[in-house]
């Protein structure tokens, strides 16, 4: 069984109520959840959630009956492992079967494509991991243009290599962590404590679908995006 998941609380310090907020003609949870409930793969689907009008509406659409998030995971300081933990043993006692693999979608980040969320599990089954993580190559990177203060009070960069590094071109690679599609192993899930204790690889996403709506400015830029991709969707 693949549990498709989304958690989605109710209050946002950044966006006030920006889960249920619409964008372009439908509140932002739906944009995840429609991909979810779409994906012929995904066997069912969980919305943690400490909201009941959240809760209400993700039900109705189609996902599991558990109730609302307990208090202690409602918190703006909660970690995502431990909602995921929570979320993974309830929906698996709602729905009687262990899952074979746990995915999330970041309500937060609309802009994936239905083939993002195919490709992420693709290589899941493929390489077998404890978890693959949405990522997108860093526009800074550490080794050429990431800079810090030092003991003396000076700039060096923030990761120094012999001879140093004069080219973007010639850093190593590096990825920003993209809050966007995850695929966790259940039983990994169920024992770590935290994302990076095992084997963890990267799934690589173009930057412009891992935009992460975080800020009002966030949220507008989002907004333009997926209205340019709508209209593009209306012209072909």
């Amino acid at each position: 069984m693949i549990l498709g998941h989304i958690g989605a609380r109710g209050g946002s310090k950044g966006v006030p109520g920006k889960n249920f907020r619409d964008l372009c003609g439908k509140p932002l949870i739906d944009w995840s959840l429609d991909q979810l409930l779409g994906n012929p793969r995904v066997d069912a689907v969980v919305v943690s959630t400490d909201d009941p009008q959240i809760y209400a509406h993700a039900v109705a659409r189609g996902a599991l009956e558990i109730g609302l998030r307990p208090a202690h995971l409602a918190t703006d300081a909660a970690p995502k492992w431990g909602v995921w933990q929570h979320a993974l043993e309830t929906a698996e006692t709602v729905v009687g079967k262990t899952a074979t693999a746990f995915l999330d979608l970041d309500c937060t980040s609309p802009l994936r494509l239905p083939q993002d969320i195919d490709a992420a599990l693709d290589l899941f089954e493929a390489e077998m991991p404890d978890m693959v993580m949405s990522v997108c190559e860093a526009r800074k990177n550490p080794y050429f243009n990431l800079v810090e203060l030092n003991a003396e009070g000076s700039l060096r960069v923030s990761k120094e290599l012999p001879g140093g590094v004069w080219s973007r071109q010639a850093a190593p690679k590096v990825w920003e962590h993209a809050a966007s599609t995850y695929v966790v192993a259940p039983d990994y899930l169920r024992r770590a404590k935290t994302i990076y204790e095992g084997r963890v690889i990267p799934f690589e996403m173009p930057p412009e679908r891992c935009a992460d709506i975080d800020t009002p400015f966030d949220f507008r830029l989002v907004e333009w995006m997926m209205q340019e991709r709508l209209k593009g969707a209306t012209h072909d």
